[in-house]
């Protein structure tokens, strides 16, 4: 599946490695595992079926988002999007959920 990143600095950790140190390498080792299960998928499908993303729909304020485990509390944020060439996964951001207020 084709990805697109919102946040700049996301694609730049994805692409280059930049900014790894400031995040714990489980998490950085799993975002680049599951981004890259994201583009060898055909579709948001083969995304379901790898039980171990945890691939599901947000819930309240963050409704229409999406998101994949990575490491304990942490997940990655992301949207399906379709525009003229077809489906694509848009990374909108690693989030701890952990932190989040309830």
């Amino acid at each position: 599946m084709r990805i697109h990143f919102l946040d700049k600095k996301l694609e730049a950790l994805y692409q280059q490695g930049k900014g790894a140190e400031r995040i714990d390498p489980a998490v950085y080792e799993a975002f680049l595992d599951v981004v890259a299960s994201v583009q060898a998928a055909r579709d948001t499908r083969d995304l379901r079926a790898l039980k171990w993303l945890h691939y599901e729909k947000l819930r309240g304020d963050t409704q229409g988002d999406r998101s994949m485990r990575l490491h304990k509390g942490q997940r990655l944020i992301v949207r399906e999007q379709r525009d003229a060439d077809g489906a694509f996964i848009e990374i909108v951001a690693i989030d701890d959920c952990h932190r989040r207020e309830r």
